[in-house]
């Protein structure tokens, strides 16, 4: 006959933080990363990697699609009106909003600025 281990007690069910959670998302989806090979380091299922990933996605709110124009790099405004709002940013690069854009794609670039 066989021998029949039983193991008694509550399940094997793990919390992971928010930061053990990140570190291993970052390990996983860097360049060169292998999320099968994560998921066995740190003996986690690759799905619940992945839906982790999932999560982090759906809290992260990405922006819309925001129109972009490209002026000469001879440092002249075009011919519009001015804008409502000029964020300078290093190297000289600047993004301007306009009155006439929506608010909530004003608060999407504000908040992607930061």
């Amino acid at each position: 006959m066989g021998q029949i281990t039983v193991f008694s007690g509550p399940e094997r069910r793990r919390r992971w933080s928010e930061e053990d959670r990140v570190r291993i998302l970052t390990e996983a989806f860097s360049p060169g990363g292998c999320v099968a090979e994560v998921a066995r380091r740190h003996d986690v299922s690759s799905a619940l990697i992945y839906t982790w990933r999932s999560k982090l996605r759906q809290a992260v709110a990405e922006p819309d699609f925001a129109e972009a124009v490209v002026v000469a790099g001879d440092g002249a405004e075009p011919s519009i009106t001015p804008p409502a709002i000029v964020v300078e940013l290093a190297r000289g690069s600047r993004v301007s909003i306009f009155a006439s854009a929506p608010p909530a794609l004003a608060a999407a670039a504000l908040k992607a600025l930061r």
